[in-house]
């Protein structure tokens, strides 16, 4: 037979829907916290609990320091008691010892209480807000327990849930002890419980209602694509069937309409309308303008400027289509996802007949439906009159509407593709690299930057590219004029990119191009011992010097204005050209040219007034007349012109035992004596 504390034990259990796991613990850190507060115990003393669920019988384990004489029953225990415990237990060495008091009082059974009751809670808010947390996006059941000006109090059972007034439907009327159902719309997670927000307004409450009264949408036969509601009054719902034989119109209402009119009800009488979705957007966007009828859909589908149809209905059909206030064509246009402009057929014939006789891209159009022109203007004359109209007379207005609607569409379509192809263009002259770099690292001032932000440019690559399109675009931004534009293209125009610099560095680290032997096969070139001729500009350039093939028919010579004029080295496979000078005025090379031969320069003697033993003390300068380098004239011939004097040190290398000459060079601001290199 159980005792009292098994059945008390279980009734905790049943009655707050907690497992008795979590009930347990709860009930052993209660006790552990009841013999701290008993004893007096100190935080850092290590204190268990354990509780037997069938008799009720706690036991307290309490750690202790292992000593010969005990003063302090709390923290201290002799060593043949240890020993009891642990066998191998030292003097100094801490245990865990059976504590438990003869009696915790009053107090302690109080403390118990309150913790178990605590803890009880916590885990019953912790357990209610799991419930809800995994019902979110789901309809519940409720009575409603309170009404107020900002809120609707709703029972849930073992929680509340509140229908804020954002979320009701406007018309409806909430009293106490009504059965409701409502929307989960957010769970969130307080102190005092779960905190659960409902809506009785969200679309996707219409949705879990028509899953619940359709099994075919349940078990997946019906699909809803789209929803679009105005709460209280209207709805539209477009539904697709995903098997072959079933009609999603009539699974949704049921028969004699039971299914659809069980969802109104609990709707209060809200108009709903059940559609068919169809993957052709004109005959989808028809079907969303249900009741009316549509004589004609012309798609307008413009990455920039969006989507956007022109419906032509008939003219009794205007008012049906477009709806009381606008919500037929509203609740369509959310359906569909498109802006819709409705025209009557009457509005969209004089408007096509001002395009064919003013737009000179419809005159070959004018010219071949003259006759048909001729009708239709009677016909609108006619119906200005509020004269009869035949229906044959109607359809040749819908024929003569879709023909010029038709020639527009194509005419947009081509100017699409003409924009598309200029844009990869632009695209193409931009590098990848402006495409990746932010437009807050570009250098823009904080006001143009701040300008170009909020219009929506956050790379380099997309300013330039809309530069490269249509500069006005950016031009018309609000506050941002000339000088901004100005300022925009000059300081884009300067910007290097990370993936150029690394190709640059590529290039001039790739090795020499291979040569091409005469049997077609293919070496790498050999650097050659020492240069064939050198001659060396009178005037230091600041950059490298050009370099061209040895043995080329013909050498360019400098322009005037350069720094320097080209240097002529032989086994060169690549040439860093003038900004006038380009590769294809260059003779392509196919076989290796020969070296010509090169007269040796005569070693010019010391001057008169330096001695080798000047050399052995220390270097001493001496002048250096520069000569220009070969160039060949418009005749042929080899023009030598004299270059400045400049100074060289000639100073004796005794390790080498020859004399070398340095020159001086300026680097970091000071002079330095280095030999060229060979």
């Amino acid at each position: 037979m159980k005792s009292e504390f098994a059945l008390a034990f279980n009734e905790i259990a049943d009655r707050s829907k907690l497992k008795r796991e979590v009930i347990l613990e709860a009930l052993e850190t209660a006790m552990v916290q009841a013999y701290r507060k008993a004893v007096s115990a100190s935080t850092a003393q290590q204190v268990l609990a354990k509780v037997d669920p069938d008799t009720g019988s706690v036991s307290v384990f309490a750690e202790k320091e292992v000593v010969e004489g005990v003063q302090d029953q709390r923290t201290e225990v002799e060593l043949h008691e240890a020993r009891k415990v642990a066998p191998e237990a030292a003097l100094g060495d801490t245990v865990v010892v059976e504590s438990t008091p003869t009696d915790f009082g009053r107090i302690a059974a109080q403390t118990a209480k309150q913790v178990i009751l605590q803890r009880i809670r916590e885990a019953e808010r912790e357990a209610q807000y799991q419930e809800f947390a995994d019902r979110e996006g789901d309809v519940v059941n409720g009575t409603v327990q309170s009404v107020t000006g900002s809120a609707v109090t709703i029972s849930l059972g073992r929680a509340e849930a509140s229908l804020p007034r954002n979320q009701q439907v406007p018309g409806e009327r909430y009293h106490a002890h009504d059965k409701i159902r409502a929307y989960v719309l957010e769970v969130r997670k307080t102190s005092r419980g779960p905190q659960i927000i409902v809506s009785r307004q969200h679309k996707n409450m219409l949705r879990r209602l028509l899953e619940y009264e359709v099994p075919e949408i349940y078990n997946g036969l019906v699909e809803i694509k789209s929803i679009a509601r105005e709460a209280g009054r209207r709805s539209k719902v477009a539904v697709s069937a995903l098997q072959e034989g079933v009609d999603p119109v009539g699974a949704c209402v049921g028969m004699r309409g039971v299914r659809i009119q069980s969802i109104v009800r609990e709707l209060k009488d809200e108009k709903i309308d059940i559609i068919e979705w169809n993957p052709d957007q004109s005959v989808f966007i028809s079907k969303a303008l249900s009741p009316a009828r549509v004589s004609g859909v012309y798609l307008n589908d413009d990455p920039e400027g969006g989507r956007t149809a022109l419906v032509v209905v008939p003219d009794d059909q205007l008012s049906l289509a477009i709806g009381r206030e606008g919500q037929n064509a509203r609740l369509a246009a959310k359906l569909t996802g498109w802006r819709i402009d409705i025209k009557s057929l009457n509005e969209a014939a004089n408007e096509a007949m001002r395009r064919l006789r003013e737009e000179p891209a419809l005159a070959e159009m004018a010219d071949r439906l003259k006759d048909e022109m001729q009708q239709a203007e009677v016909t609108l004359a006619r119906r200005a009159e509020n004269r009869p109209v035949a229906p044959e007379e109607f359809a040749l207005l819908a024929r003569l509407v879709d023909r010029v609607e038709r020639e527009e569409i194509k005419r947009r379509e081509a100017v699409r593709e003409t924009r598309a192809r200029r844009r990869a263009e632009i695209r193409s002259r931009i590098p990848e690299g402006a495409f990746k770099m932010p437009l807050s690292e570009a250098g823009l001032s904080a006001r143009v930057f701040n300008l170009l932000e909020e219009a929506g440019y956050d790379t380099v690559g997309n300013v330039l590219e809309q530069l490269g399109l249509d500069e006005d675009a950016i031009l018309g931004l609000p506050n941002f004029g000339p000088k901004a534009l100005e300022e925009t293209k000059e300081t884009l125009a300067g910007l290097t990119y990370p993936e150029a610099e690394a190709e640059a560095e590529e290039l001039a680290a790739a090795p020499e191009l291979a040569v091409t032997e005469t049997d077609g096969s293919e070496r790498p070139a050999e650097a050659p011992a020492a240069l064939a001729a050198e001659v060396v500009t009178s005037e230091v350039a600041e950059t490298e010097a050009p370099v061209l093939e040895a043995g080329a028919p013909e050498v360019i010579e400098a322009e005037e204005g350069l720094s320097s004029s080209a240097v002529l080295r032989e086994g060169s496979a690549e040439s860093l050209l003038p900004a006038a000078v380009t590769p294809a005025s260059l003779p392509t090379v196919v076989e290796e040219p020969e070296t010509p031969e090169v007269e040796e320069a005569e070693e010019e003697p010391l001057p008169p007034e330096v001695t080798m033993e000047r050399f052995l003390e220390a270097g001493v300068p001496v002048e250096e007349e520069e000569e220009e380098p070969l160039a060949t004239g418009s005749r042929g011939k080899k023009k030598k012109k004299k270059g400045k004097r400049k100074q060289v040190l000639l100073e004796y290398d005794p390790d080498r035992g020859v004399v070398v000459t340095k020159r001086k060079h300026k680097r970091g601001g000071k002079e330095l004596w280095e030999e060229p290199e060979p």
